[in-house]
């Protein structure tokens, strides 16, 4: 296919094109990748923080605090949180199934900074209700709505991003670190919404909001999708082979083929490739644990007693960052591990490598994540419920979701430690669950 300087220059972003003082070679754009990728959804997870920072200052239970904010300060207002918690999963759970369609079909970079602005838009709207004395319950819901489905816009392509530029690499300790961005965007969300509460619970939602509109400015800047737009070849190929320069440095003519005119995969389709589901429906569970340690946590804090005192919402939501701190820790040695044993189900990997070519990488990360986020939607629904009758029955949920989430495992665990030790499951036949699964989980030798 021929390449034409005229049509495909518009692949570089701008922002590489400012600072590229002579060409750079493969690993260089990967780092950089890496890091716009690791903002860009660390700006994500920093914008959804506030609303479970401030739910203690809109909705106190005792004695001793503020009047709170109407509508969120009557006998219901525990559930009402809980429903503009849900009103937000939700939408973003069906948005990350549109999303992933789109994030196959569309110029990732575009597609990303459009959802990061959007984003901090909506979550800084949230926040200016405080400043315009609205009371609105229906604003506030509407606010959430809208602001999850610009969220969902996240993960599928920074997923997609990701697999475009590592291909099928041994990667469990690189995604071990670069997950750790969750965390990071956790832990900056509730520091910096914490940090600005004593102004108004408003600037806890408008200065993450910023923030992230920020991040979208970066990812419009610096971001290459694929690495066709920057020069390279693609990095799917047969085999594991590092992806091949036009020239050593990178020098040849990028090609629009990288971020236009692909053909994408299916919904349907995407849900039959091999393990896509048992991923699925994990991820829904482990997902209902994290999102109501993510949106509850700080409020439980806050209305508990320790050592006959109540600490301060600030207090709470510096606190509730060491949740995500074991979070980072946990990440990068799962990530470790999984490249020592090759053995992503083991480990309880959430990246996954398509056997093949890319095409599909939005979509079924979108899958996966979109179920997952129904999970995320129920824990904090149902907590706003089951709270109301004691934070015993709220733990007793949690700890029966993640027992449900490493039973999901076990079959495709089963099927590695098989695998491992060489060794037929049963009466000499291959459990066809494990053949089944091994095309998506294996790692290309």
């Amino acid at each position: 296919m021929s390449r034409h300087c005229d049509c495909c220059c518009g692949g570089i972003p701008p922002g590489i094109l400012l600072i590229r003082g002579k060409q750079w070679n493969l690993q260089t754009h990967r780092y950089m990748v890496l890091l716009t990728t690791f903002v860009a959804y660390a700006c994500y997870h920093a914008s959804r923080k506030p609303t479970g920072i401030v739910k203690s200052v809109l909705c106190p239970e005792h004695k001793g605090t503020s009047q709170g904010w109407s509508p969120f300060n009557g006998h219901d207002g525990t559930s009402k949180l809980g429903e503009i918690d849900v009103a937000f999963l939700a939408c973003y759970s069906i948005g990350m199934y549109v999303a992933g369609h789109l994030g196959d079909t569309l110029d990732l970079r575009l597609f990303l900074a459009t959802g990061m602005v959007g984003s901090g838009i909506f979550v800084s709207l949230f926040g200016m209700g405080y400043f315009w004395n609205i009371h609105s319950f229906l604003f506030y819901l509407s606010m959430q709505m809208i602001a999850g489905m610009f969220q969902a816009t996240g993960w599928p392509s920074v997923v997609a991003v990701i697999g475009n530029w590592f291909g099928k690499r041994k990667r469990g300790l690189i995604m071990g670190v670069w997950n750790a961005h969750t965390s990071v965007g956790n832990i900056s969300g509730s520091l910096l919404a914490a940090s600005v509460l004593e102004y108004g619970w408003g600037w806890s939602f408008v200065v993450p909001g910023a923030l992230i509109v920020g991040g979208g400015v970066v990812v419009y800047l610096f971001l290459a999708p694929y690495p066709e737009d920057v020069g390279f070849s693609c990095v799917h190929g047969g085999g594991d082979e590092e992806a091949q320069v036009n020239d050593e440095k990178g020098g040849g003519v990028p090609t629009r083929e990288g971020s236009v005119n692909r053909k994408s995969v299916g919904l349907v389709e995407a849900c039959m490739i091999p393990g896509v589901i048992p991923f699925a429906l994990c991820l829904f569970f482990a997902k209902l644990v994290a999102y109501t340690f993510l949106y509850w946590l700080p409020f439980y804090l806050t209305q508990t007693e320790i050592g006959g005192k109540y600490i301060s919402v600030k207090s709470a939501g510096n606190l509730s960052t060491l949740f995500d701190v074991g979070g980072i820790v946990g990440g990068i040695l799962a990530g470790y591990v999984s490249d020592k044993l090759n053995a992503r189900a083991i480990t309880a990997a959430s990246f996954i490598s398509l056997k093949g070519d890319s095409r599909a990488l939005a979509t079924v990360t979108a899958i996966i994540d979109g179920t997952g986020s129904v999970g995320a939607a129920l824990g904090p629904l149902l907590t706003g419920f089951i709270s109301t009758r004691g934070w015993n029955e709220v733990f007793m949920m949690l700890v029966l979701g993640a027992f449900i989430a490493g039973l999901l495992l076990s079959r495709l665990i089963i099927a590695e430690i098989a695998e491992r030790s060489g060794k037929p499951l049963s009466s000499g036949q291959q459990n066809p669950e494990a053949t089944a699964s091994q095309p998506l989980l294996e790692e290309d030798r």
